[in-house]
């Protein structure tokens, strides 16, 4: 799998016991909350576009970028 670009941030506000309880368990599996976040959001657009994610395959525009980026944070 290629490395992917890791230079956006995605801030997100939860449940402070939900966050302790999902730490815990990526704990467990010896896993960060970054990497199954990354995962779930590579599922969840793979699952809607239908086909497997290849970040190559939908370059952002800088308008596209911009917009997205500042909608993110």
């Amino acid at each position: 799998m290629p490395i992917e670009n890791r230079t956006a941030r995605l801030t997100i506000l939860i449940d402070p016991r939900k966050k302790a309880v999902f730490e815990r368990l990526c704990t467990e599996e010896d896993t960060t909350p970054s990497q199954v976040v990354r995962q779930l959001i590579r599922e969840y657009i793979e699952r809607k576009l239908g086909r497997p994610w290849h970040a190559e395959d939908e370059p952002l525009s800088e308008a596209e970028g911009e917009s997205r980026h500042a909608s993110v944070r």
